[in-house]
């Protein structure tokens, strides 16, 4: 799943974004490439959503553009067309009343579905598919408004999953996850990745899970690109207390080896001298 992209990658070249007149995003470059994670690290206001929503057609930029690697270029594309390459999973979603689990995970099947929902003989197993790895498929027949966040979260999740796509954007996807489902959503986007060369563009604020999860970071601060490359080489203890204005301590992990990113509070030093 997908099992036949058509575009490995895709691609925002000098963006620049604003809202209401005001630059918020400043010329960043941002490529995401089949069968990598790439996770949007900064704080608050950075622009990291922003620029993530920007490669999904959801923000206009002001100047620069998206393309595919093929050199498609992605505003040419019809909304149907391009829903086929590239699915979002976005940090709010609506609360749809009344309809079903198994109905809001078919919502991902809209682009490949003609008039009338016609045309998608494998749309079934697909949705049945997604609703199983996210674990779902026994809440299928119960209305959505009766689920709690997390599960809601899962349910989208299932969604992005059905479309089908071999370009997936995931804003925050571990928002309102117990720690079981969060290991399970960001073991399953590591999944897509390296089992089915799914290109992952993914903002995350935990900076350990980052590290965890993606083969590429592009950290970001005042609506710049600070740094870019693998986690080991963006994930220093300099690039990090200078983004998020504290102190931060990077070392690795005596139990996993994975790079571990601690802020010093004042309450903390006493904790960490020594270090």
């Amino acid at each position: 799943m997908p099992d036949g992209p058509t575009d490995p990658g895709l691609n925002g070249r000098a963006l620049r974004l604003a809202y209401y007149g005001e630059t918020v995003v400043h010329d960043a470059d941002i490529a995401l490439r089949g069968g990598r994670v790439t996770a949007l690290l900064g704080p608050n206001g950075s622009g990291k959503s922003t620029l993530l929503r920007s490669l999904a057609r959801l923000h206009k930029a002001e100047a620069g553009g998206v393309e595919f690697t093929d050199g498609t270029d992605a505003a040419a594309l019809s909304p149907k067309d391009f829903a086929r390459r590239v699915s979002l999973l976005a940090q709010s979603r609506p609360v749809p009343g009344g309809i079903r689990v198994v109905d809001v995970v078919g919502y991902g099947r809209h682009p490949h579905r003609g008039r009338w929902r016609q045309g998608d003989d494998e749309g079934p197993a697909k949705i049945q598919r997604a609703m199983e790895i996210c674990g779902v498929a026994e809440m299928a027949e119960k209305g959505v408004e009766a689920l709690s966040g997390g599960e809601r979260q899962r349910v989208w999740f299932a969604s992005c999953l059905a479309q089908d796509t071999a370009v997936l954007l995931l804003d925050e996807p571990t928002n309102h996850l117990d720690l079981r489902y969060q290991v399970e959503i960001l073991d399953l986007v590591r999944d897509l990745a390296d089992e089915h060369g799914t290109a992952v563009g993914i903002v995350l604020h935990d900076l350990d899970q980052a590290a965890a999860v993606a083969d590429h970071v592009v950290l970001l601060h005042d609506g710049r690109v600070k740094a870019a490359g693998t986690p080991s080489e963006v994930l220093t203890a300099e690039n990090l207390t200078a983004a998020y204005g504290i102190d931060i301590r990077v070392d690795a992990d005596p139990a996993t080896g994975l790079l571990r990113a601690r802020p010093i509070g004042r309450h903390s030093r006493r904790l960490v001298r020594g270090c």
